[in-house]
């Protein structure tokens, strides 16, 4: 049981109507309840349910429709891992900060976006973080001075300008708003692999639809959690997407586990 399957277990004991589960965090992954008809690699005795969870490992997902920039290109390039997780590379919390890092530095190159000097701890790897840019992403302040707090603190920039704090807060938008609408791309794939992406039009009532989605970026990056939740929507469209709920589950991991072991232990037969 890994961190995602445990999520499915723990959303689907506390809301029936659960059928997914997402981990949107440092790493992401997603599982599903699919219909054992539908898994014609499974060779197995069939579960009485008739249902299998699909633990779908897809932050390992690589296609030529991914829209990968030459950013992307050179993160994955000087990865540990390049070749693998390239879906994760594009909307996890272990990559963002380090994509929106690589823009500002080939700015602060070629426009002089923190002054004559680059700074040098621009340079480094991972320097900044995916908090610190949730941090400055959600800076209300009319000149942005925690924005600047940060690029002083993490880049050692002491003065920047309100143009380089604008263009800065711009980056982080952009970097978020694709990584939730990849993100989003993906959970409406499995409502629509699932037969959930329409509303009835015989009449019937509408099926609610619940995907359960834990992980520290999707619950503390609220300006990323909530344009996943109105991308997932926009790709739905109006009358599929009054059924279908995308909610944060809490732990989900950890009870999910300990629902399965104590389910298990059903098994155990003590002599």
């Amino acid at each position: 049981v890994n961190d995602t399957v445990g999520t499915l277990a723990g959303g689907i004991y506390a809301d029936n109507d659960v059928v997914a589960a997402v981990i949107l965090g440092t790493g992401t992954n997603a599982a599903y309840v699919e219909h054992v008809d539908a898994i014609p690699k499974w060779k197995g005795p069939l579960p009485r349910s008739g249902n299998m969870v699909i633990n779908m490992e897809w932050g390992n997902f690589k296609s030529d429709k991914l829209p990968r920039s030459d950013y992307d290109i050179a993160l994955d390039f000087e990865s540990l891992n390049p070749g693998e997780q390239m879906y994760e590379k594009m909307i996890s919390g272990m990559y963002l900060g380090e994509v929106v890092r690589r823009i500002l530095l080939r700015l602060a190159h070629d426009a002089s976006l923190f002054g004559d000097v680059v700074p040098s701890k621009l340079e480094k790897l991972f320097v900044l973080r995916t908090p610190d840019m949730s941090a400055m992403h959600h800076d209300t302040s009319h000149d942005l001075k925690h924005l600047g707090a940060k690029l002083k603190d993490i880049l050692g920039v002491a003065d920047t300008s309100l143009e380089a704090r604008y263009i800065t807060l711009h980056v982080c938008d952009k970097v978020a708003e694709r990584g939730a609408r990849l993100a989003a791309a993906g959970i409406y794939g499995i409502v629509k692999k699932l037969g959930r992406d329409r509303a009835p039009t015989d009449g019937s009532p509408k099926q609610r639809t619940v995907v359960a989605i834990d992980g520290g970026l999707y619950e503390h990056y609220k300006k990323f959690s909530s344009r996943v939740e109105a991308t997932v929507a926009e790709l739905l469209g109006e009358a599929a997407a009054s059924s279908v709920v995308v909610k944060m589950a809490n732990d989900g991991s950890g009870i999910g586990a300990a629902l399965l072991a104590a389910s298990h232990s059903q098994y155990n037969v003590v002599e």
